[in-house]
């Protein structure tokens, strides 16, 4: 018999590095104040992950190197690969560890709404213990875990994570006619820019193409497996997508109360369909926080062994030293009591800007046929890749116009 998840891999973990508290939180953000309207840019923004994660996947099949790897072998000038790296390396990393921070949180927002008590206390002090918690839980599938362990872990709670978002929407009834009137025919409320441009920043998340390309080359090893990789990206992006929606509507059903995060989600359904809800959504916002404070350094950790030139393993001091690093931040700004959720929405609309840059970069490598050969890019994927730049750049400036108050 054959099974279909046997292909299945690398574009999950992907899903699950943008599946994290930031997209649950945006798109509840969403689906509160504008209903079902915004789902036609959660819909384009899956089509435009699918189109640039197929080409990171492609190029880590063919070349068997990382993107940042590939970016800093091709630029012959050392000025300009510094540069590079310097854009690459600082945005990268320190956008993983603002989103660890969210992701960490998050995670705890889930669990600390079914449990009695967050809070460890001995003594005189107290301090949340769900942090670190899901910390410890991170490390250890991190620092024990080989490439095929990682992934079965990850697979797992996607799982779980899809099961329980997916479950949530169908239980509030939605208006059908209403959901594909949202979803085919776009529309930019007043107010609603930045909100969109936040929805493309958490679906469309730029370390994901680096971390893409350098997952693929652990799971295949032979152009011939190209059709696997793809099949994977359909699947798993598609599948991320769906989930998205469906905490967009889950967020169109509350008609009452002010809702900032999906812990306010779980409440405002509750007079729907009871305590389930609460349920639900918490198992898969600690499902979210997990996955995504699990990918986030191990991207990180990637870009920076791509730029530097580091022995390809994951098990080198210098990787774990990386990922460690990031991990720990992210436990310490969400134990400190860190507010997240203004991190979480800044860190999407960040995302959003920085997109163009690294899907530049990636269109670049892709049409070089040194790199690629004849598995470079077709006439039609520069087309959707152009289109998805200055898509992007249009709505990060405009964006950008609208923060500093000029339109």
């Amino acid at each position: 018999m054959i099974n279909p998840l046997k292909n299945i891999g690398p574009g999950t973990l992907v899903a699950a590095a943008f599946i994290g508290p930031g997209t649950v939180t945006v798109c509840t953000i969403a689906g509160v104040e504008f209903g079902f309207t915004l789902l036609w840019a959660m819909a384009l923004s899956i089509v435009a992950t699918i189109v640039l994660q197929e080409m990171a996947a492609r190029l880590g099949i063919v070349t068997q190197k990382g993107l940042a790897e590939t970016i800093t072998a091709e630029i012959s000038n050392k000025w300009l690969r510094g540069a590079a790296i310097l854009l690459i390396v600082s945005a990268i990393l320190i956008g993983n560890a603002a989103y660890e921070a969210g992701n960490i949180s998050g995670g705890a927002l889930g669990l600390a709404s079914v449990l009695s008590t967050s809070v460890f206390e001995m003594g005189n002090v107290s301090f949340p213990f769900i942090p670190t918690l899901i910390g410890v839980v991170a490390f250890v599938v991190l620092y024990f875990g080989n490439y095929k362990t990682i992934e079965r872990f990850l697979v797992a709670l996607v799982i779980v994570m899809s099961l329980s978002f997916l479950i949530a929407a169908v239980l509030t009834q939605p208006n059908i006619s209403e959901v594909l009137k949202g979803l085919f025919i776009p529309s930019i409320p007043d107010e609603s820019l930045l909100l969109i441009v936040g929805l493309i920043g958490t679906t469309v998340v730029p370390y994901n193409l680096f971390l893409h390309a350098s997952l693929v080359k652990e799971r295949w090893k032979d152009v011939g497996d190209l059709k696997k990789a793809r099949s994977d990206v359909y699947v798993s992006i598609v599948l991320g997508g769906l989930v998205s929606m469906g905490i967009i509507v889950c967020g169109a059903a509350i008609q009452q109360g002010e809702i900032t995060n999906a812990a306010d989600l779980a409440k405002g359904l509750e007079p729907l369909f009871g305590s389930y809800a609460k349920y639900f959504l918490s198992l898969g916002l600690f499902a979210a926080g997990i996955t995504s404070a699990i990918t986030a350094p191990l991207a990180a950790a990637y870009v920076a062994r791509g730029c530097f030139g580091w022995e390809d393993s994951i098990k080198t001091s210098k990787f774990k030293a990386v990922w460690i690093a990031i991990l720990l931040i992210g436990v310490v700004f969400s134990s400190v009591g860190f507010k997240s959720i203004e991190v979480i929405k800044f860190a999407q609309f960040a995302n959003g800007l920085l997109l163009p840059i690294v899907a530049i970069f990636l269109l670049w490598i892709v049409n070089k046929k040194s790199v690629l050969g004849k598995y470079r890019n077709s006439k039609w994927q520069n087309i959707l890749g152009v289109i998805i730049v200055i898509a992007t750049i249009g709505l990060g400036l405009r964006g950008l116009l609208k923060v500093f108050g000029f339109i």
